[in-house]
């Protein structure tokens, strides 16, 4: 894993993105992002740096993150430039099938605008990757563009599909693939009882420099495990609440934030032997799951694509954190 160095506030991953978010009210979680509005003319969409409109069904769209690729992909609809994440190992996202003439666009210096121009498109989609009001303007004189709905880190996946299909003009496709994905976490809440009133935490260690832990009830990467009747760690959301962060920092003698009785936990930057850098990590308490760097993306920045394979990842310790 010493290809994974990268600073959770950054993974837009982590802790965003994490690649961990604000607080807010857990049952407000996929229901904060205006609604858009057509009327009978372009789709209006509401967004951090303004509205865009969206004029008929566009064909050629680049994103500009995982959580839009995975939606439109998700939505049967091909990008023909999308982000790659060079952290993943060989550089691929183990659940996404792209097409092979679709373009992979580098974030490493920035949003590649000119990359982006040449192709063309009618569309442009991203959140956490827009990261100024800047970028959007530039983007926006290529084609309409939209960036984070509102201000959390990481938007509830359930969020972008229903957009996906208000701008696809394809809402019953999108009602589907929201109901798919949320019957299978529904039914692995109603197999494990058991995770009703557990409580989760969801943080990496940055080998050499912090703990970054989600903190905020609202954000995106916290959906998945309140649907399986799990609620935040109460000393983090605490941490959320006193900083005002959406993903906190903590040194590592603060072990006291991961006694969770499930911790999903990535090594970034190193591997497992770097966990004795943390005091007192070997006697947690709970169901400490070490994943994998696409795991945690998938947790972290959750996607309809992201979240079955997560799922799958995690069920053992869903299972041992059930009782």
């Amino acid at each position: 894993m010493t290809h994974l160095l990268r600073r959770l506030a950054a993974l837009p991953v982590l802790l965003v993105p994490l690649v961990l978010a604000g607080c807010g009210d857990d049952s407000d979680a996929t229901a904060a992002a205006p609604t858009p509005t057509r009327g009978g003319g372009p789709l209006v969409v509401e967004h951090v740096y303004g509205s865009t409109e969206v004029n008929g069904v566009p064909e050629r769209i680049v994103t500009i993150d995982v959580q839009w690729t995975d939606t439109m992909l998700a939505m049967g609809v091909e990008p023909v430039g999308y982000t790659l994440d060079s952290y993943m190992p060989d550089s691929t996202v183990p659940w996404q099938e792209l097409p092979a003439d679709a373009e992979a666009l580098e974030l490493t210096d920035g949003v590649p605008i000119e990359q982006i121009a040449a192709l063309r498109p009618d569309l442009i989609v991203g959140s956490f990757s827009i990261t100024d009001q800047r970028t959007y303007e530039l983007l926006s004189e290529i084609a309409p563009t939209i960036p984070n709905l509102d201000d959390s880190q990481v938007q509830p996946w359930q969020d972008l599909v229903a957009l996906a299909g208000d701008v696809l003009d394809e809402e019953e496709r999108a009602e589907e693939v929201v109901a798919e994905v949320d019957g299978a976490v529904a039914d692995t809440a109603a197999e494990l009882p058991g995770l009703e009133g557990k409580t989760f935490v969801l943080a990496q260690y940055v080998v050499g420099d912090s703990l970054y832990i989600v903190a905020d009830v609202a954000d995106g990467s916290t959906v998945f495990f309140e649907q399986l009747g799990m609620q935040m760690f109460p000393a983090v959301r605490e941490e959320g609440e006193k900083s005002g962060d959406a993903r906190v920092q903590a040194s590592t003698e603060r072990v006291d934030l991961l006694r969770a009785d499930l911790l999903a936990f990535l090594v970034n930057g190193g591997d497992e032997s770097d966990l004795a850098d943390i005091p007192g990590f070997e006697d947690l308490p709970g169901s400490v799951a070490v994943l994998d760097y696409p795991t945690i993306v998938g947790l972290n920045t959750p996607t309809p694509l992201s979240i079955p394979y997560a799922l799958e990842e995690l069920r053992p310790y869903l299972e041992q954190a059930a009782g």
